[in-house]
């Protein structure tokens, strides 16, 4: 499938700009093939105009056909094969299996969502029966659901160009839901996101999805994003990417005559307790295991564990001591952007300059050996270091831990009651720590979407129950996920019809139940109809 850099506005292609920008080979430095065109004022007006009028049909289109198309993209994008693996690699720096990797969760994602609209449980679809002998004040017969929001902006995020940019989870639940999407372009891999884009247009077409249902602009800066935060057709926002970077689209959207949510999700230092316990009988183990964790895709992960908070001990510095040697071996990789590395590279070093932060360790391998790399890196401070200094809180993207060294277990406490809000926390000891230990565990709770026991932060399972999301500034609403089909709850909202004909009510609020979906009938869950 060809490359043309061109805009993708329903189901036309469009480039009336004169300003274009190339992607970037982080590896080798080179320009890619392909000149992508900026989107034109009018590009993003007739962009905005098919989806709020494609939002008109398909919001009312039925959730077995809005599960048919998630699926039949699926299909499209499996049907671009190697070209966008290879893309996605060299606009990437990331290596073949884990593209191929992310490649299955996005088709994971779209599927799951698929059988969530036909289970249709996710609806929460409510009813109350009237009694008109009621005393006092007859009641009325209240039905509820979900319905969607409107027209919903995503951005592409760069370090997932798959999982979490143009056919990712956000743009899979915003779908379910029955919003059309437009994705603005994350310039570090326009070229993947266009393939995408075409998958899921093909998809939409053969499939006789309203033109609009789906849109992909280009911008090498900010404009194009201003103008779509700012324009009332928006609805909802989803951004997945750096807290200055969300702080100012939320910010933007909430200067609007009419302010929406913008689902942010803007990364996190998510911290890791070890208690003695952990570090006694399991040092070595766990040098291993964090060295890894640290380091997995060079670092570039919202949950990469940034910081980590231990007691002071023999067992603590050996373990320091291992990990620091496991990082000396790993090899620098090629990082996602220039921008990203650059980031990288100037956070570290304003971390590195921060009084009583010490250098631990570094990887031994050449840092500018190729292009881009970041280099893994270990640092430690003392607990009333880092309490005094809350610059020791900021994220550093990329290959680095920091390890916060504490007296006692009061001076631990003060460490994890200076912690801000994380997507997050993970706690590694044993049984007893946890019981012996409730109201740390519960101070820790309040501050972050997930607490993991004895295992890593980085990888994030697809499913249900998992919560990509915590306080602020890990996320703007620690309310909702951006992973798991819960996820499609941010581009839903509630709407009950009062003493409806029966005939006029969603198939999912009949009596008949004529879809044979779980209700709350009553407030009983059930599946039968009304009499």
């Amino acid at each position: 499938m060809e490359i043309t850099g061109k805009n993708l506005i329903g189901y036309s292609e469009s480039a009336l700009g004169s300003k274009t920008f190339q992607s970037l080979s982080p590896a080798k430095g080179e320009h890619l093939t392909g000149d992508f065109y900026a989107a034109t004022d009018q590009e993003v007006a007739q962009t905005l105009k098919l989806a709020e009028q494609a939002f008109k049909s398909y919001s009312r289109i039925s959730a077995e056909k809005r599960a048919d198309f998630l699926d039949r993209i699926t299909d499209e994008i499996l049907a671009l094969g190697d070209v966008l693996v290879q893309r996605a690699c060299a606009e990437s720096a990331l290596p073949q299996g884990r593209i191929e990797g992310e490649r299955g969760r996005t088709i994971g994602q779209l599927k799951s969502f698929a059988q969530l609209l036909r289970d249709g449980f996710w609806l929460e679809a409510t009813i109350d029966q009237a009694n008109p002998d009621r005393p006092v004040a007859p009641k009325p017969d209240t039905r509820r659901l979900l319905v969607p929001v409107g027209p919903v902006l995503v951005f592409g995020a760069s370090n997932f160009p798959l999982a979490f940019s143009t056919a990712g989870g956000d743009t899979a639940s915003a779908l379910a839901a029955g919003n059309p999407v437009i994705v603005k372009s994350h310039n570090g891999h326009s070229g993947t996101g266009e393939l995408v884009s075409r998958a899921i247009l093909k998809a939409a077409k053969d499939l006789g999805m309203p033109e609009g249902v789906f849109s992909f602009l280009h911008d090498e800066g900010i404009k194009v994003a201003g103008t779509l935060v700012k324009a009332p057709q928006i609805k909802s926002v989803a951004f997945t990417g750096s807290f200055k970077g969300g702080k100012a689209i939320y910010d933007l959207a909430n200067t609007r005559p009419d302010p929406i949510p913008v689902f942010a999700e803007m990364g996190s230092i998510n911290p890791v307790i070890l208690f003695p316990s952990a570090l006694e009988k399991h040092g070595e183990a766990y040098a291993d295991l964090y060295a890894g964790s640290i380091t997995l895709g060079t670092g570039q992960f919202c949950t990469n564990p940034g910081l980590m908070i231990a007691l002071k001990s023999e067992h603590l510095e050996n373990y320091i001591k291992l990990l620091g040697n496991r990082i000396k071996e790993i090899a620098p990789c090629s990082m996602l952007t220039q921008p990203v590395y650059q980031g990288f590279r100037d956070n570290l070093k304003t971390l590195l300059e921060q009084k009583e932060v010490i250098k631990v360790s570094e990887s031994t391998g050449s840092a500018e050996a190729k292009q881009l790399e970041g280099t893994p890196t270990l640092a430690r401070v003392s607990a009333q270091a880092f309490i005094k200094n809350s610059q020791l809180q900021e994220e550093v993207f990329g290959p680095l831990s920091l390890i916060v060294q504490c007296e006692d277990l009061e001076e631990m406490q003060a460490v994890c009651a200076q912690l801000q809000g994380q997507l997050t926390v993970t706690i590694m000891g044993d049984e007893e720590d946890v019981l012996n230990h409730n109201g740390l565990i519960q101070e820790l709770s309040e501050k972050t979407g997930r607490i993991i026991f004895n295992n890593v932060p980085t990888g994030v399972e697809v499913c249900a129950s998992m919560q990509h999301g915590g306080p602020y500034p890990a996320s703007t609403d620690a309310r909702f996920t951006s992973v798991g089909t819960s996820a499609i709850k941010r581009f839903a909202r509630p709407l009950t019809f009062q003493n409806w004909p029966d005939a006029a009510l969603p198939g999912e609020l009949r009596n008949g139940n004529p879809l044979n979906i779980w209700r709350l009938l009553d407030n009983q869950w059930t599946k039968e109809p009304i009499n």
